[in-house]
């Protein structure tokens, strides 16, 4: 399904599962997305960003907005939303269940050190090797990529979009170990640290994610803006590409 010039794979969860136990058993980088409102509104801006979502090799509907423009322009009914922090919790847990290992990339002057994630990760997932960095930029040079050795099964990345997305894109060019799977999870870091708090289930449930994290971020008001209002505008008023 395609949104705005965006593409959504519209699966199940078993299915949206299914995918990433194959790609964990293949042999190349293959990068998941979770795609929400703001990523199609940050997509409306950059061609670039827009044209490293569609390479994806799953994006996943992420957002009670995403529901909603499927309902408006008509298309199929969304089988599947689930938020990046959940999809995250899903991977790690495949991963214990078949030892794999984790890299987490952290923006230096983000809330949560990779360290910090790490131990709010082992917490749940005792017997996970996890190792990490974190980087002083949003996205980081040729270079800082090149340095990078990660001979890990999964990256996870929390710069935020589209910075997280481009430097995942970046490293599918590199010689960087046993990469398997590769996946950009914004603030969910900072949701196992405790750093954040997230909604309610009820709150997320009813698609009211975004009203919490405003309350608890004011900051956000202008990427939350326009996903809640532009998002929705620009659906109403366009056709699916």
């Amino acid at each position: 399904m395609n949104i705005l010039g965006v593409r959504i794979d519209n699966l199940e969860k078993k299915e949206i599962l299914e995918k990433i136990e194959s790609f964990l058993a293949g042999n190349k980088i293959c990068q998941i997305a979770t795609i929400n409102p703001e990523f199609i509104a940050e997509a409306q801006r950059s061609e670039e960003f827009k044209n490293i979502l569609n390479s994806c090799d799953l994006n996943v509907a992420d957002g009670v907005g995403i529901k909603f423009a499927f309902w408006r322009l008509g298309l199929q009914k969304l089988r599947t939303r689930i938020a990046g922090a959940d999809l995250m919790e899903e991977i790690l847990k495949i991963a214990d269940d078949r030892g794999l290992g984790i890299y987490l990339v952290v923006n230096k002057n983000g809330l949560s050190s990779w360290e910090e994630t790490r131990g709010a990760i082992l917490k749940k997932h005792p017997s996970l090797q996890i190792d990490g960095t974190n980087l002083e930029t949003s996205f980081p040079s040729g270079n800082e990529v090149s340095k990078l050795a990660i001979n890990h099964d999964i990256i996870f990345c929390s710069f935020g979009a589209p910075f997280q997305e481009k430097f995942l894109h970046s490293l599918k060019g590199q010689k960087n170990g046993n990469i398997k799977l590769a996946m950009g999870v914004g603030g969910s870091f900072d949701y196992l640290t405790g750093k954040v708090k997230r909604a309610p289930r009820w709150m997320r449930k009813l698609g009211l994610e975004w009203l919490f994290r405003l309350i608890q971020q004011p900051n956000r008001f202008r990427r939350i803006f326009n996903a809640v209002i532009i998002f929705p505008l620009k659906v109403c008023f366009k056709n699916c590409n």
